[in-house]
This record gives structure tokens, sequence and C-alpha cells, in this order.
């Protein structure tokens, strides 16, 4: 299997963040605050981890 490329790790977690966001916000609060809230708490925590990965020196 070969390894994934930092760039694309990178992508696809701020790509799940603003999609959380988006769902939460637009979707899941129709139907539940808590769980909008909760899915917005998890996107604010990826985006400092995704900056770790994309940082992160070449192996």
């Amino acid at each position: 299997m070969p390894k994934r490329d930092k760039r694309t790790v990178y992508f696809w977690l701020m790509g799940t963040c603003i999609g959380l966001i988006v769902l939460a916000w637009f979707v899941v609060r129709l139907f539940s605050i808590p769980a909008a809230i909760g899915m917005s708490a998890v996107a604010a925590v990826i985006p400092p981890i995704a900056a770790i990965v994309g940082n992160r020196p070449q192996q």
C-alpha cells in the first residue's frame, strides 16, 4: 500500500471539517441542537490536527 501524501491527508481532514460544519448548521440543527453543537465541537478540533499533519517533515 503506497504512503499517503500529507497534502491528501490534509485535504481530507479539512474537507471533513467543512462537511461537519455544513451538516451541523443546515441539517442536524433542525432535529437536534445538542448533536449539532457536538458536531461543531468535533469540527473545531480537526484544523489543528490537520495543521500538524500538513507541517510534519517528510519521512
